[in-house]
């Protein structure tokens, strides 16, 4: 901690000192941040923007996805890359191809969390060139029924579901859990062994696992954020599936509808019971600006929103954020709406704790995952509950989902 703390006094004095600006090369970087389980690599794309030499375009590369950052900018001789909506950032002193410091996250009030950083310039292999993986008969393409937190090295309870293709030793996919997916992971297969890795700034995942060829069978552990760390089995299954996520969350007994009335960054409050919801099929939008999962949802809902709210439909979504003042959650909701593009009023309905969550919708038994949704239809009536919600990294689950999705709307949108 305390050569994080000197990095970052050097980085400020180094800004001020009025010296001449280094040139960021721009193009793909191997990026790794040092964590407990080894090195966790992913891609940079770093480009110049065009109005502003100081200013450059990045993306965070992980399989098929190219996730836009903050505009970033060069301070001194570093360059800061930050991730507003996950309340965190890259800052990396700049050396010719390299780029070295560290991505720090901020949990509470001045509180941060970090891990070293480094990025090398046209370097684009994930855990090991080609020609250092070898050639190997180990194939884990399929769907994997997978137990995290193990006790006894057996799938003996199925908490996730895995799906990999791989391609010669290039290894892509996710984890399906009954609250979310892990988003896009990248990787490699090295003879018998697994390595899938995943950065976003919020997500930060390391995979490793050795196969078992007789028993079908992956063995490892998860490294995740600055000192997360847990087991997993997996054996292939064709037929592994999850819990029905139309089951998690439900309305205790008795209730039919949703109540919920909760202010606007702006303070104008927003209740279902407005005119703007009556006789309209509502899709409530359970979510947090700090959540992946919900960036995946959203990124669904706001251009059906657009294509679809002229039949009579309509979204609310209640953001439950790190914290319930206002004064700091609400500029976090407004960006959050401009980077979707949002056309539905998005309020702030509390905390992101799960019990105070839970208290804020007493009409459902629980909220037991970020996002959720709720469909009400025509008469305001409750008629379906989706807990989590599967990306377009889980491929042809997301694919399921959406027609699903599409079915169910249609259906309650035809009904008089």
């Amino acid at each position: 901690m305390k050569k994080v703390i000197i990095y970052i006094i050097f980085l400020a004095v180094t800004a001020c000192s009025g010296q001449s600006s280094p040139t960021v090369k721009t193009g793909t970087y191997r990026a790794v941040l040092k964590t407990r389980g080894g090195e966790l690599p992913f891609g940079l794309d770093i480009q110049s923007a065009p109005t502003d030499a100081k200013t450059y375009t990045v993306f965070a590369l992980n399989g098929k996805e190219r996730l836009p950052m903050d505009p970033a900018i060069v301070q001194g001789d570093s360059l800061r890359i930050p991730m507003a909506l996950f309340d965190s950032e890259l800052m990396a002193k700049i050396d010719g191809n390299m780029l070295r410091g560290v991505w720090r996250r901020r949990r509470a009030a001045q509180q941060y969390q970090t891990l070293p950083f480094e990025a090398q310039y046209g370097v684009n292999y994930r855990f090991v060139p080609d020609e250092k993986t070898g050639s190997t008969t180990t194939n884990l393409t399929g769907s994997w029924a997978t137990n995290f937190g193990s006790k006894t090295g057996k799938v003996d309870t199925v908490n996730a579901v895995g799906v990999f293709d791989q391609k010669g030793s290039h290894l892509t996919g996710t984890f399906l859990t009954p609250t979310g997916d892990y988003r896009y992971l990248d990787g490699n297969v090295v003879g018998d062994s697994l390595f899938l890795s995943c950065f976003d700034g919020s997500h930060v995942y390391l995979f490793k696992a050795k196969h078992d060829p007789a028993t079908k069978t992956l063995t490892g552990g998860q490294w995740a954020g600055v000192s997360g760390y847990d087991s997993w089995v997996a054996k292939l299954d064709p037929n592994a599936k999850l819990p029905d996520a139309a089951t998690l969350t439900y309305l205790k007994p008795g209730a039919k509808t949703l109540n919920a009335s909760f202010p606007e960054p702006t303070g104008k409050m927003v209740s279902l019971t407005d005119p703007r919801f009556k006789n309209k099929v509502t899709i409530v939008q359970i979510l947090g600006s700090w959540c992946p999962n919900c960036m995946d949802e959203t990124n669904f809902l706001s251009p059906w929103y657009k294509r679809n709210k002229q039949r009579g439909v309509e979204i609310l979504g209640l953001a439950f954020e790190r914290s319930a003042e206002m004064t700091e959650s609400g500029p976090k909701i407004e960006r959050m709406k401009q980077r979707f593009n949002i056309d539905y009023p998005v309020v702030l309905a509390g905390t992101n704790d799960k019990a105070q969550a839970s208290k804020a919708l007493p009409d459902l038994n629980a909220v037991v995952a970020f996002p959720t949704t709720i469909v009400l239809d025509k008469k305001g009536q409750v008629r379906h509950i989706h807990t989590g919600f599967s990306g377009p990294g889980t491929g042809k689950f997301y694919d399921q989902y959406v027609d699903e999705f599409n079915r169910l709307m249609d259906k309650l949108i035809s009904e008089l």
